[in-house]
C-alpha cells in the first residue's frame, strides 16, 4: 500500500486533500506536525527541530511526501519575515534532509505559490512557468526560496520532487484571514444581527485568478499521479476576477441590505493590479479541469460561516 506523509494536513487546504485522498484512494495517510492528527497516523515533530523531523521521517518511510507546512499569511510575513523565512524555507530543508538521512526515495509534492511572481508586468500575463519571479513580500520570498531549494535537489540529490505554483484558492473552512473568508464571515455576522450592516473591505479592485480548494486538492493529486519529477507546474483557472466580483456574489445572496466601507488597515504594503495563470503544461500533463464554478464556491463559503456563526458568536 503507498503510504503517503502529509504536512500541514490539519490545515485549510490540508483537511480537504485528506478528505479527497480518502475517497478516491487506498492510500495509507500519515500527518506529520507538532501534534497528532485527530484521524490519521502520525508523526510528530516541529520542523523547525532537525533531530525531531528525522526521527519523524525515519519512523513514517514515505512512499510519498506532501509537503504543505507554512506561514502563508501574507501581512503575517511583513509583521515577521524572519519567523516565515525560519519556518518556510529552513523547515523544508529539514524535511529533504530527514529523507536524506532515512536513505528513503519518495515522491515529494512541494506546494509553492503564485505569489513567487510578484511584481508580474502587463506582458507577463497570463502567467506561466517561465514568468520571472519578483516577490513583492516576505512570504512571497520564503515560497520563492522553498521552490528554489526544491529544485536545487532535485539536480544536485536526485530527489524526486515535483512543484506546483497554485494560485489563488478558496472554499469552506478557509480562515477569515483571507480575502474571500473575510467578506462572508462580516455578513454572516450581519445576518445574524451581531453587527451592523457594513463590511469593511480592502483593495477591490485587484484582480485574481481563483479556483476551488476542491478543485486544487485534486490537482494535487493529479500532480502525484501523472506529474513529473523535476517540473514545475502553474495550477489555476486562467481567469482574471476583481475582488470586487467575489463582494458582489456574496451581498447578491444575503438576506440584509449591506452597505461596504473602504478599511485602509485592509489594504497590502504592495498589491499587483492583476494576475491570471496560464495552466496549460498542468493541464495537458494530467487533463486536470474545475468542476466547481466561482459562484458555486461563493455560495458554498457564505453558507459555511453561517453555519459557523450559528453555532458560535465568537466568530
Amino acid at each position: 500500500m503507498t503510504r503517503v506523509l502529509i504536512t500541514g494536513a490539519s490545515g485549510f487546504v490540508g483537511q480537504h486533500l485528506v478528505a479527497h485522498l480518502q475517497h478516491i484512494t487506498s492510500w495509507e495517510l500519515w500527518a506529520l506536525g507538532r501534534a497528532a492528527h485527530p484521524q490519521l497516523p502520525s508523526v510528530t515533530a516541529d520542523l523547525l527541530d532537525r533531530d525531531a523531523v528525522n526521527a519523524a521521517v525515519a519512523q513514517a518511510r514515505p512512499d510519498m511526501i506532501v509537503h504543505m507546512a507554512a506561514q502563508s499569511f501574507v501581512p503575517a510575513s511583513f509583521a515577521d519575515p524572519e519567523g516565515t523565512l525560519n519556518t518556510n524555507v529552513l523547515g523544508q530543508l529539514h524535511l529533504f534532509q530527514a529523507i536524506a538521512a532515512a536513505e528513503l526515495d519518495p515522491l515529494v509534492l512541494v506546494v509553492s505559490s503564485n505569489e513567487v511572481y510578484g511584481m508580474v508586468q502587463p506582458a507577463d500575463i497570463p502567467v506561466d512557468e517561465a514568468t520571472p519571479l519578483r516577490p513583492a513580500n516576505p512570504y512571497a520570498v520564503s515560497k520563492a526560496a522553498q521552490d528554489l531549494l526544491a529544485g536545487q535537489w532535485y539536480y544536485s540529490h536526485g530527489l524526486r520532487v515535483i512543484r506546483v505554483r497554485p494560485f489563488n484558492h478558496i472554499g469552506p473552512g478557509q480562515r477569515a484571514d483571507f480575502v474571500a473568508p473575510a467578506f462572508a464571515r462580516q455578513i454572516a455576522r450581519i445576518e445574524a444581527g451581531l453587527q451592523p450592516p457594513i463590511v469593511r473591505v480592502g483593495n477591490l479592485a485587484a484582480e485574481r485568478d481563483w479556483t476551488d480548494v476542491r478543485d486544487m486538492v485534486h490537482a494535487y493529486y493529479l500532480a502525484l499521479v501523472h506529474g513529473d519529477p523535476g517540473s514545475v507546474y502553474n495550477i489555476g483557472s486562467g481567469e482574471a476576477v476583481a475582488v470586487q466580483r467575489l463582494l458582489d456574489m456574496l451581498i447578491e445572496h444575503s438576506s440584509r441590505p449591506i452597505e461596504v466601507q473602504l478599511d485602509p488597515e485592509r489594504m497590502r504594503p504592495s498589491d499587483v493590479p492583476t494576475i491570471a495563470c496560464d495552466p496549460t503544461a498542468f493541464r495537458a500533463r494530467t487533463g486536470w479541469q474545475r468542476n466547481y464554478t466561482l459562484e458555486a464556491t461563493m455560495r458554498d463559503i457564505l453558507d459555511d460561516w453561517r453555519t459557523r456563526v450559528a453555532t458560535n458568536h465568537a466568530n
